[in-house]
């Protein structure tokens, strides 16, 4: 897990290693254990490191290899990366090293465009081929790890975060109108390429990018998630011992391939607390576990103590549980903000940046719950969707998940931004793309692939990066998705949703924890706004640099101030919060 960044000058013009070291001090709280910079002309990169695998300097990076005349800045992990490394030395490749970094340098040397195809992981990397004075950017393809870029004239600039962009200078920070239709739809997802700013772009997951030193492009899409039934068909058994299989195999890996100790993040919810069983199941021996919990609200409570103590009793954990008063939320708040690569809405996100300040102190790596919900369908809005007889695809979708519709979105923003409806309209082509059969195989996907990747995968990664806390997700490996996108919905869905997990877990948790209401890391604070959360939201909403900034209609603002507490999105998100999120991120950012 690192923070990377670099520079390619289409103009002739060397690279500006004053731009990377600008970057390279934002990228420092990603990786914390070292730093370096390269150079080849028109090229240049830089890197932080969080040594994670191979804790030798020989794995720091940017990564050179003088043989091949290549060179790599590269974050996450790879985990399939000693059987590629067998495989290259049966070609005769040579290693320096023993991590998973310079697999991929050989990997790019063997099979050019296609070695993302055989990367089993999670990344974002660069490789600069000095030979072909050629650049080649990648993401894997559920985009855990982020990839941002912008062009300024005859330069391309790249990073891991928006923010160490802006501090090198030159990015057009004017709000894109599409995306802030996006951004107030669909809970604060923006979908690749486009971010809240008009100069910042990112890689789509499952794409590459190779650029020639002329300024030439191809960007191409390198995996595509089918939602098809397979040729033979499955029973019910033969489903449920597969999805085991598959996530035994995904949560195994993920703690093996590792020189430094791996815990788990534990909300007490069925998917974290699956990934604890699943763990003692493959043997592993002093498991790290660790909670945060918040204060109550007399509408909801503010932790789930109860249920994860029973899973770490269960297993004998090292259990470490954090709670966190309101004051101390919102004095850290601001903190949260600055780690936000782009405005998120979800209350969950500040939650797993304190948690993960306090994890960081202790242990290195984590695994983490994201993606069950979205790939076994968890959430209470799918059963409404399936169960939504009239209307168009899109129509049955955006009824139960937009935060709000067209009509609603007009009354929001200013003329200056209110255009046409381009989220349906996003969301109505992914829907019926193909290799869907049926109407929830299709809803399942567009969350696997599209939304999940700029909700809560893009805030586990910030907020557990801010602290060098590398969070593994295994519900997201790309093999055991694929083969649940082909399982039939009706199966997944079963019992409110998620039922193969909780079949698998009968027998390994707590009934209680397996047969418990949907848990959705409370933050009440955020939810239910009253008090000095009230005041931080409406001295940020009718400051002068918002009202200069000309985004919110007056009378949608009076309305939420007038009863914050009345105004909840589909999917229980606060609608005053959302606004005032955005405006304390683009004051932070922006300033």
């Amino acid at each position: 897990m690192c923070g990377i960044c670099g520079e390619l000058r289409f103009d002739g013009a060397p690279a500006s290693l004053e731009s990377i070291q600008a970057m390279m001090a934002e990228l420092a709280r990603r990786g914390p254990d070292h730093g370096g910079s390269y150079s080849d002309g028109a090229l240049a990169f830089g890197h932080r490191r969080l040594a994670i695998i191979d804790l030798s300097v020989r794995s720091n990076q940017p990564m050179v290899d003088a043989e091949l005349s290549l060179a790599l800045v590269f974050n996450g992990t790879i985990y399939n990366y000693r059987a590629l490394r067998r495989e290259l030395q049966d070609q005769g490749y040579r290693f320096f090293s023993e991590g998973d970094s310079e697999v991929i340098l050989k990997a790019w040397h063997a099979w050019g465009t296609g070695c993302v195809e055989r990367l089993h992981g999670m990344f974002a990397f660069a490789v600069w081929d000095a030979n072909q004075r050629v650049l080649f950017l990648a993401r894997d393809r559920f985009g855990i790890k982020p990839l941002y870029w912008s062009e300024q004239g005859r330069a391309l600039r790249f990073a891991s975060h928006p923010q160490a962009l802006l501090a090198a200078g030159g990015v057009d920070t004017t709000i894109d109108p599409v995306a802030l239709h996006h951004l107030f739809t669909l809970h604060a997802v923006v979908p690749a390429p486009r971010t809240i700013l008009q100069g910042v772009r990112k890689l789509a997951p499952g794409h590459w990018l190779r650029l020639d030193a002329s300024g030439g492009r191809t960007e191409q899409a390198y995996w595509h998630l089918s939602a098809t039934r397979p040729e033979q068909p499955l029973t019910e058994p033969e489903w449920l011992e597969s999805i085991h299989a598959a996530l035994r195999h995904a949560v195994k890996i993920r703690s093996e391939v590792a020189d430094v100790p791996v815990g788990v993040l534990l909300s007490g919810g069925l998917d974290s607390s699956l990934l604890v069983a699943l763990l003692a199941e493959a043997g592993v021996a002093d498991l790290r576990t660790f909670s945060v919990g918040f204060e109550d609200t007399p509408e909801e409570a503010g932790s789930e103590f109860q249920y994860s103590d029973l899973v770490a009793e269960r297993y004998g954990t090292r259990h470490r549980k954090f709670l966190v008063p309101n004051a101390q939320v919102l004095q850290r708040l601001p903190e949260a903000i600055d780690a936000m690569a782009e405005p998120m809405f979800g209350q969950d996100a500040v939650a797993f940046y304190l948690l993960a300040e306090q994890v960081a102190h202790e242990i290195k790596v984590v695994q983490s719950g994201q993606g069950a919900d979205e790939v076994f369908g968890g959430y209470f809005w799918y059963p409404r969707m399936r169960d939504e007889t009239g209307g168009s695809r899109l129509e049955r979708f955006g009824k139960h998940y937009f935060d709000r519709d067209h009509a609603e979105y007009r009354r929001l923003v200013t003329d200056a931004y209110a255009g046409a409806d381009h989220t349906s309209a996003l969301i109505a082509e992914r829907l019926d793309e193909p290799d869907a059969d049926e109407f929830m195989d299709a809803v399942l996907r567009l969350d696997v692939t599209t939304l999940i990747v700029d909700d809560p995968v893009k805030r586990v990664d910030n907020m557990t990066m801010a602290w060098g806390l590398e969070a593994r997700v295994p519900f997201l490996d790309h093999q055991l998705v694929e083969l649940a996108a082909r399982c039939p919905p009706e199966l997944k869905l079963r019992e409110g949703g998620k039922y193969p997990l909780k079949a698998l877990a009968r027998g390994l948790l707590p009934d209680a924890v397996i047969d418990r209401p949907k848990g959705y890391f409370p933050m009440p604070a955020l939810k239910y706004v009253r008090g000095p959360f009230l005041d931080l939201m409406r001295d940020a909403l009718t400051s002068r640099a918002s009202r200069e900034r000309g985004i919110y209609r007056q009378a949608y603002l009076d309305q939420l101030l007038d009863a914050p507490d009345l105004h909840h999105t589909r999917i229980q998100g606060n609608k005053l919060w959302h606004l005032a999120l955005l405006e304390l991120w683009l004051q932070r950012h922006l300033a």
